[in-house]
């Protein structure tokens, strides 16, 4: 019995070779262990390596999977300061494989799947943080408007919409009731900030695993892609940061990774007032007073998300073996956030 995420290589590569300049098959596809949420294939053929990734299948929620808005981010990006994979073509004709997909190129380099680096010095880390905070101050500096992205999302109010935004999603994928996650819904509207006017490019999923660092080999540590780019919109910038610090409180989890718990300073991984300071150095934005809402929001949208990635699993189309995990871990994310709120 075929699989719902298994590609037909033979149809797959008999349109690419139509498609995409130089494509040349036979190919074999590998999914990739990550991306619970849209599958992600390595297409390796005649021509070359190339990654796939494609909408999941099944019912799935309005607007999310928009592998389209992910390839259009790549196209305005790439070439520019901001490290992307190239993109080479979207496909929008679900009979090919099912689903809507895009094919781009494919980066070399090194994924941390572990945000504690356990194969680096206490120096290296260090560099990988600092490349890290830097890359994403660069990203944040991005005009949108320049780039073509003026009407990539609606400026303003960035975490306001995102409050309803994510209360609406979760509320259409809970499976059952949980306590601290109806504590942090009634929680959060009373502290949010008024909108200050900052408006950014923003990644959504700002992570260590949506990073391919350059070979080794090549040097000092550099970002040499961020991938992943389902969540972008336009928003506020410090939400990005948040989302990232977040792994200095997630626990020692297999399927979120973090680093508490951990002696940080002697494995050489600054501290959060560290993080923080480089990237208002680097971006030249200020930290706000409020920052406990900054990260107690990034908790509550990571455990909507992981939430919906819980109804996927019960729906029997989320793309990872980790996806019923994931979303078991609804409860310790927003118990974090209300501790991160106080």
């Amino acid at each position: 019995m075929t699989h719902p995420l298994d590609l037909p290589a033979d149809a797959l590569a008999t349109y690419l070779e139509a498609h995409v300049d130089g494509f040349r098959g036979p190919l074999t596809a590998i999914k990739f262990k990550g991306g619970q949420s849209n599958p992600t294939y390595r297409i390796d053929a005649a021509s070359g390596t190339y990654v796939l990734r494609r909408k999941p299948p099944g019912a799935l929620l309005p607007s999310a999977h928009a592998v389209d808005r992910e390839f259009r981010v790549l196209q305005a990006l790439h070439g520019g300061p901001v490290p992307v994979a190239r993109p080479l073509h979207l496909c929008e004709d679900t009979s090919v494989i099912g689903a809507m997909f895009y094919l781009m190129a494919h980066v070399d380099g090194r994924i941390f799947w572990d945000p504690s680096l356990p194969d680096c010095d206490p120096d290296a880390r260090g560099a990988h943080y600092d490349a890290i905070v830097d890359t994403l101050a660069a990203l944040h500096a991005i005009d949108p408007a320049a780039v073509g992205l003026a009407d990539f999302g609606k400026p303003g109010n960035y975490f306001a919409r995102q409050l309803r935004r994510w209360t609406e999603q979760y509320r259409a994928s809970e499976t059952r009731p949980i306590a601290a996650m109806d504590a942090l819904i009634d929680a959060l509207p009373p502290r949010c900030p008024a909108d200050d006017g900052a408006v950014a490019l923003v990644h959504g999923d700002f992570r260590i695993d949506n990073l391919i660092f350059a070979p080794a080999a090549a040097g000092a540590p550099r970002v040499a892609a961020i991938v992943d780019w389902e969540l972008s919109t336009l928003g506020h910038p410090l939400a990005d940061l948040g989302y990232f610090c977040m792994a200095l409180r997630l626990p020692r989890n297999p399927a979120l990774p973090g680093l508490a718990g951990l002696d940080r300073a002697a494995l050489g991984i600054p501290d959060e007032p560290a993080l923080l300071a480089r990237y208002a150095e680097r971006s030249g934005r200020a930290i706000p007073g409020d920052w406990p809402f900054v990260l107690a929001f990034s908790f509550f949208r990571l455990a909507a998300i992981a939430q919906g990635v819980a109804k996927r699993a019960e729906q029997g189309n989320a793309s990872s073996e980790q996806a019923a995990q994931a979303g078991r871990m609804v409860d310790l994310l927003a118990g974090m956030g209300l501790d991160a709120l106080v």
